[in-house]
């Protein structure tokens, strides 16, 4: 049985957990950070992303420790994007609702 996400603890969500739902987002560049070229890409009319890799995760992502690579110089819309928030939860939720459909 899933709990309600509104019932969902914020606190259940850690570094140790986090399983970087977020890093599958899309993810505009807004403001210069400083994310290094090759993480950036950039649509018909110039504006810039983060790259996303074919499978969907975000090119930044270390695979290994689901950590992002470029932490100190992630886009702004990252650094706001607060772990254990309503759309943090949200996003949980929706992966794994993907991971059992795909199952």
């Amino acid at each position: 049985m899933t709990v309600p996400l509104e019932k969902t603890p914020a606190s259940e969500v850690s570094c140790s957990n986090c399983k970087a739902c977020c890093c599958r987002l899309e993810v505009m560049i807004i403001s210069d950070t400083g994310v290094p070229e090759r993480h950036i890409s950039y649509d018909e009319w110039g504006g810039e992303t983060m790259r996303r890799l074919d499978d969907g995760w975000c090119s930044a992502l270390d695979r290994e420790t689901f950590m992002c690579t470029i932490y100190e110089n992630r886009p702004w819309i990252c650094r706001e994007f607060e772990m254990g928030s309503y759309e943090c939860r949200e996003e949980r939720v929706a992966l794994i609702d993907i991971a059992q459909i795909d199952s």
